[in-house]
């Protein structure tokens, strides 16, 4: 996060207005709902998890045992359950 001088970017008006309300401080100003991109989606690792769950699933419906899953994804046991049993 970086920090940006307000009266370097807002307008004179606005930056009187928020002085009402807050003076010499930091504020935190988000960005809109829409504009937040969901994990791992910038760098692809989303889609590589979601790739990596669905051949678990497709292994283990072609009878391939929960154990061996672990196994050859290096994942515990547990996480194969939820994974598998996950919509």
């Amino acid at each position: 996060m970086t920090y940006v001088k307000a009266t370097s970017v807002l307008p004179e008006e606005l930056v009187r207005e928020i002085q009402k309300y807050i003076q010499g401080e930091t504020i935190y100003i988000p960005k809109p709902d829409k504009s937040y991109k969901k994990w791992g989606t910038l760098s692809g690792e989303r889609q590589r998890i979601d790739d990596r769950n669905y051949s678990i699933k497709q292994a283990y419906k072609s009878g391939t045992a929960m154990a061996q899953l672990a196994e050859e994804f290096f994942l515990s046991i547990e996480t194969i359950k939820k994974i598998i049993y996950t919509k």
